[in-house]
């Protein structure tokens, strides 16, 4: 019979598992913009976006309300490399005219406790910043603001709802002169996941199970519509004493839940936190007796005025009555005190109705942990996850089974988690003065941060002078009297058309560029089915021929030539080629080209100042396997022009944006005073990577460009390409990571020797870390794979890092560009100019960001021009054979 009463308390596993299964709905619910305003569970961002990391120190004081007492606290936070603090507390009781007083009562109250507290401790002469703990539901938008929403423990004080907490007792405290800036807001709840957290970096959850209940835990940004940003994390307090008032678990409360919930002060409110904190499982209890009692179960049927009196039954009273060993004495005891005079089977009876009240409480606690826990995992994207749960309360520390039944519970409801469940020590006082210290150390870092990457800014009035700058550079390569000491060379291509459709006939392609060598065969068709086809060979070309000698270096090529030609059968025939030799050259006609200087890594000797096609034709003597008819060297970023002018004859211009940088465009002849004639056009290839190598962009190079330089491979050249193009920007953001380690800022200021390592932060990678479809954990990830264990906060400052270097990149780059077209513009003397710009280059094709930014900076610093950009979708092999399908269709011309 007296299971029968309590067959609807006890809960199966399944139960349970659908009960964590609609928390969870309640979470999406209560973190989605449109469908908070009715979620029962708030989930209200507290603004507290890290846990302690063991660098906070200083000295704080804290206030906290919560229930019948007020506390103050002086908290002492030492950077000792122990993590250890120093807390002293005084306690206050809070009178009843105060608890169901007005606003301005309270808050005076808690300023004169304070001001006695500090006049204690001897504080008053200091200026200290305060932590504000209030253990009621509140709306943040601040961490320093807070609108309550709700009283909730037997509080009822007039005049304070909807108003923010913070201001009030920051007035009060003006009002007693106190000298101290109210820095943070904090929930118990969050307080004490602070606490803990301090002790174990684990803790990202933290739960209170005491008078009151609630859970908070660190949530990731991109899931919190309530707040801007998707970047980090922030804690969340979940209110989730309000689980259920929307109807969510009304088929699981019972007749005696909706007697106790109509006698309360709020009926209809807190309808979870009635089932299982420790303010109402004793009334719980007294009503399941009582019915019994009616019914004959108990006491003979005899109702005593215990029974009938509400709160006569205890938290206090349940507890001892479920001790292991003297629990049937103490439910003797107590019960006899309630003059109940009990038998033997009484108080095995009531010992059990005791025991499932509490259970059932520690069952649901369970329940809707396990759901802030599997939210966590799923986040973090694991199949297993280790993490730590700070508890603080009285139900929790002082019942003799509950911490037990709870841990057993949670264990076997989310078995893919490990949890460790760590008591809070010092309850939630550590916990204010924590927030606090750390949104102390985060300001400081930002403000550190903001210092450090400021100089990556670039607004508007610099971009504008750089592309003056650019325009000036420009013009000093095209004139005879500036340009042999012009950075920006400005060479002539001796390409003097774009293809019209008519050229046809099979080419062979080179193109060395990089690490990687190719060789194509490329077929033309003209007419009316027009078409490329286009088969190539990859060929490494290892760094021991980049740095040895040239004839090594063009006798490797020679190699891959007679591999590719004997891989498609046609090593006897003698066709026309195009070599795309992507470093500066010096053109005296369309197949002669004098290296001007090697870039991208390469060193091979005696080079420079050579003709790199009588080099190329010297080999294949020295080889004398097959011959071939060198009709044209191209630089590649020509030959990416030409692809795009295949497609669309406005494209008159060629830029790459990848491992190197330059920009190539067709100058009207008149404008390129060293060469000869006035008419017609000519491709320019600027080699305009050397921008800046005379000083003249000194002013916007930061401490790092010049650390990047001066390790490079060609110090003080190339100084433009070194601040906008791939091969270097990894370079930049791991000199920038080395800076903000030694900072303390990142890393727990140690310096791994992974990050020691030069060229260990490819440029891949700041593609992958900006993808906005990247969480931070996969950041996190990556970084691992570089050996850089990072926290949460760590991922948020690489990945503003890379942003800050990639974005400046693509605004030098756009700032270069718009000084090309506008100079388009002026030649073809139009108001509007409409223009196709083709672009080769895996920072541009790769970066998720980098082409938008660099199109957005064009347009804002070329207004006049409108740009369209045309990817290369074949590279620049192909490019190299139309130019010679193009220069053997012209001499044709010539020849007729």
């Amino acid at each position: 019979q007296v299971d029968r009463f309590l067959h609807q308390l006890r809960l199966s596993d399944d139960v349970l598992l659908d009960v964590t299964a609609r928390f969870q709905a309640e979470m999406v619910k209560g973190l989605g913009r449109d469908t908070n305003p009715t979620a029962a569970v708030r989930m209200l961002p507290s603004f507290v976006r890290s846990l302690p990391d063991g660098s906070e120190k200083g000295e704080f004081l804290a206030v906290d309300l919560g229930g019948s007492q007020l506390r103050a606290h002086q908290v002492k936070v030492f950077d000792d490399g122990k993590q250890s603090s120093q807390l002293e507390s005084k306690s206050y009781p809070t009178p009843k005219e105060v608890t169901q007083g007005n606003g301005a009562e309270l808050f005076d109250y808690i300023a004169d406790c304070l001001s006695d507290f500090m006049e204690t401790k001897n504080l008053k002469h200091k200026k200290l910043p305060l932590g504000f703990t209030f253990s009621f539901p509140c709306k943040q938008t601040k961490l320093e603001e807070g609108v309550l929403l709700a009283w909730t423990k037997h509080l009822r004080v007039r005049g304070v709802q909807d108003t923010d907490v913070a201001s009030s007792l920051r007035r009060a405290l003006q009002k007693h002169q106190a000298n101290v800036d109210v820095l943070a807001l904090v929930n118990d709840t969050v307080g004490t996941m602070m606490t803990c957290g301090y002790d174990d970096q684990r803790c990202e959850v933290g739960l209170i199970i005491g008078t009151g209940t609630n859970a908070c835990y660190m949530e990731e940004m991109r899931h919190i519509d309530l707040v801007e940003g998707d970047e980090g994390r922030m804690c969340i307090n979940t209110e989730w004493g309000a689980f259920g008032d929307d109807g969510a678990l009304d088929d699981l409360r019972t007749e005696f839940d909706r007697e106790l919930d109509l006698g309360s002060l709020n009926p209809g409110k807190q309808l979870f936190e009635k089932m299982i904190s420790s303010l109402y499982l004793g009334e719980l209890v007294r009503l399941i007796l009582l019915k019994m009692t009616k019914e004959g179960l108990l006491f003979n049927g005899k109702v005593s005025t215990a029974l009938l009196t509400k709160g006569k039954i205890e938290m206090k009273h349940v507890s001892a009555m479920e001790k292991y060993k003297e629990g049937l004495s103490n439910t003797k005891e107590i019960l006899t005190e309630l003059n109940l005079f009990p038998s033997e089977e009484d108080c095995v009876a009531v010992q059990h109705v005791c025991t499932i009240v509490s259970f059932r409480s520690a069952n649901l606690c369970a329940a809707a942990l396990a759901a802030i826990l599997t939210r966590l995992r799923e986040n973090r994207k694991l199949l297993r996850m280790r993490t730590t749960v700070g508890i603080d309360g009285g139900l929790y520390k002082t019942h003799p089974r509950y911490a037990k039944r709870l841990h057993k519970v949670v264990r076997r409801l989310v078995p893919t988690c490990d949890v460790r469940f760590l008591l809070s020590e010092s309850g939630s006082g550590r916990g204010a003065p924590l927030v606090t210290a750390v949104a102390l150390r985060l300001a400081a870092q930002r403000r550190r941060l903001d210092a450090a990457l400021a100089p990556f800014l670039l607004p508007p009035g610099i971009l504008r002078e750089v592309r003056d700058r650019m325009r000036a550079e420009l013009e000093y390569g095209l004139k005879r009297e500036t340009q042999a000491q012009a950075t920006v060379k400005m060479l002539p291509t001796y390409v003097c058309g774009t293809p019209d459709g008519t050229e046809k006939g099979k080419f062979l392609a080179l193109d060395l560029g990089g690490t990687n060598f190719r060789v194509l065969l490329v077929k033309i068709k003209s007419g009316r089915r027009r078409s490329v086809q286009m088969y190539n060979k990859i060929f490494a070309i290892p760094l021991e021929i980049m740095q040895g000698t040239g004839e090594e270096l063009f006798d490797h090529i020679v190699q891959c030539i007679a591999d590719f030609l004997e891989y498609m059968g046609i090593k006897g025939a003698r066709l026309p080629l195009g070599f795309t030799f992507s470093f500066p050259c010096k053109q005296a006609s369309i197949d002669k080209g004098t290296l001007v200087g090697w870039t991208k890594g390469f060193k091979a000797t005696d080079c420079e100042g050579e003709d790199v096609v009588d080099m190329l034709r010297e080999a294949i003597r020295r080889r004398n396997e097959f011959d071939l008819d060198i009709v044209a060297v191209v630089n590649d970023t020509v030959g990416t022009m030409m692809t795009c002018g295949y497609e669309d004859p406005n494209c008159e211009i060629g830029l790459i944006a990848g491992t190197g940088t330059n920009v190539c465009y067709m100058e009207d002849m008149k404008n390129i005073e060293i060469v000869e004639g006035n008419e017609g056009k000519m491709c320019i290839n600027t080699e305009w990577g050397a921008f800046g190598d005379n000083g003249c962009i000194d002013h916007i190079r930061t401490k790092y460009d010049r650390e990047v330089d001066e390790g490079s491979l060609n110090p003080g050249k190339q100084r433009y390409e070194k601040m906008t193009s791939g091969m270097y920007l990894g370079e930049i953001v791991r000199q920038i990571l080395i800076d903000l380690t030694k900072q303390g800022l990142l890393f727990r200021g140690h310096i791994s020797e992974s990050l020691r390592k030069k060229g260990i932060f490819e440029t891949k990678f700041l593609s992958q870390i900006e993808s906005d479809r990247l969480a931070l954990l996969q950041v996190r990830r990556i970084l691992q794979q570089l050996g850089l264990d990072s926290t949460c906060e760590d991922s948020i400052i690489v990945k503003e890092v890379c942003a800050a270097v990639s974005r400046r990149a693509a605004r030098l780059c756009g700032a270069g560009l718009a000084a090309v077209v506008e100079k388009k513009r002026q030649n073809r003397g139009v108001e509007r100019l409409q223009i196709t710009v083709g672009v080769d280059g895996t920072l541009y094709k790769l970066h998720p960001h980098f082409s938008r930014i660099l199109q957005e900076t064009v347009k804002e610093l070329a207004p006049q021009c409108d740009v369209t950009f045309m990817l290369s979708e074949d590279g620049s092999g192909k490019g190299a054979a139309l130019i010679t399908a193009v220069a053997k269709r012209l001499h044709n011309v010539g020849q007729k």
